[in-house]
């Protein structure tokens, strides 16, 4: 692998074929066509390969994961470059013509692999535990943003015709007992007749036993007054609403799963414990914490060039007099996501966080800014923290940031 690629390749991907455009050592370059299955993939694989005489061929392509990428990893002498879309758009703008189309880019994405082979790294994939808990964290989050959009859908079809039932049942504390209530009675003409003694099996099944409670709720299901008593909208939305329950109840039960999993993952891995006992990191954050910066020791230079890369790191613009300094928006946003989203928790369970956002807003600067600010030296300490393998000692850290920065230590003081 140490050889260089004997062949620069750029692939345009698409989802029934990719347009290949290869460039031999000598500077010959070809145009290929690919179907997207996998027998395809893989003939074209070995013939690339058998082309290279046994040498690495470099292949560079818009897109760090997704069935095209997964398909050319792991291979023996296959070197992947993904590029970020617009470093290619810019690399196009720099020839003339202003045309578009996918063998072109295939051709561009060839040739700025090969005038820059040097300057960049391929990728690297990480072990199977750390690959892993990167995908089930992922999915986990998308169940969550999904589950999301499901209960609003469900508010607003109640808000429709069964106000009641947000009345009572409508706090994110009460969600299961929303879904109980509604596993057996979408319409409300229906709660309404409905048995006491039924009506109080469910609530007791969701903790609410209570008796004199039990009662008030009941008296006010009998009570409350029908929004509407129109068919043509109760029973539509009501078929609606035992679908979104039904979803909502698979999604939680589904996340549950993927917790155990991620939890399970993350004790077998040997890095975990670096993780987990960072105060507000919490058993969703430390995964992906651990996912960010991977398995690979040397995929980073240092701390501020992961920070560059995941958004948290400012963008200055200067020129003359004029001088910019702004957030980075192109970045992996899930990764910038998961840093942000740590970093706020950071700030309310451990006490330097809370004292530098505190301090970082008194002078002025805004809530995500602050945030930002504070990831960033998240990143300094984790980076440290991962590349020596020695846990975070919080104790420590803040006699060395009193010294470093003697103003904060009123801020501190505020939080004994």
């Amino acid at each position: 692998m140490s050889d260089q690629p004997a062949l620069f390749i750029g692939i345009d991907w698409a989802d029934q074929k990719h347009d290949c455009y290869v460039i031999d050592r000598d500077g010959r370059g070809f145009h290929q066509e690919i179907s997207h299955s996998p027998e395809s993939i893989n003939d074209w694989v070995n013939e690339m390969l058998k082309v290279a005489g046994g040498k690495p061929i470099a292949i560079m392509l818009e897109q760090s994961r997704g069935p095209l990428v997964y398909a050319l990893m792991f291979r023996e002498n296959v070197l992947l470059y993904p590029v970020n879309p617009k470093q290619l758009a810019r690399y196009c703008e720099s020839y003339p013509g202003g045309g578009k189309d996918d063998p072109t880019d295939a051709k561009y994405l060839a040739r700025m692999l090969s005038e820059r082979i040097t300057t960049l790294t391929a990728s690297q994939p990480d072990d199977k535990n750390t690959r892993l808990l990167a995908h089930l964290s992922e999915q986990r989050r998308k169940l969550i943003c999904s589950q999301i959009k499901l209960r609003q859908q469900l508010t607003a079809q109640l808000k429709l015709y069964f106000p009641v039932a947000l009345e009572l049942f409508g706090k994110d504390s009460q969600l299961s007992l929303l879904l109980g209530i509604l596993s057996r009675w979408t319409d409300p003409r229906q709660l309404r007749r409905a048995d006491r003694r039924l009506v109080r099996r469910v609530l007791d099944e969701h903790s609410v036993r209570n008796t004199e409670r039990q009662n008030r709720i009941i008296d006010r299901i009998r009570s409350a007054r029908l929004l509407t008593d129109d068919e043509a909208l109760i029973l539509p939305s009501a078929m609606s609403v035992k679908l979104l329950a039904s979803q909502i109840r698979q999604s939680r039960q589904m996340i549950k799963e993927f917790e155990a999993k991620i939890a399970e993952t993350m004790k077998q891995h040997p890095d975990g414990h670096l993780f987990t006992n960072i105060r507000g990191a919490g058993a969703a954050l430390a995964p992906r914490l651990l996912c960010a910066f991977g398995s690979q020791r040397d995929r980073w230079k240092d701390a501020d060039s992961l920070a560059a890369f995941s958004g948290i790191a400012p963008v200055t613009k200067k020129s003359g007099k004029m001088c910019q300094v702004h957030r980075r928006f192109a970045c992996p946003k899930y990764l910038k996501q998961t840093f942000h989203e740590f970093a706020d928790s950071a700030r309310m369970y451990c006490p330097w966080s809370k004292a530098r956002y505190r301090l970082l807003r008194d002078r002025g600067m805004k809530h995500n800014a602050a945030v930002r600010k504070l990831a960033r030296s998240w990143i300094r300490i984790l980076f440290r923290v991962w590349q020596t393998r020695i846990p975070f000692d919080c104790d420590r850290y803040i006699e060395q940031l009193k010294q470093r920065c003697p103003e904060i230590e009123p801020y501190l003081e505020l939080q004994k």
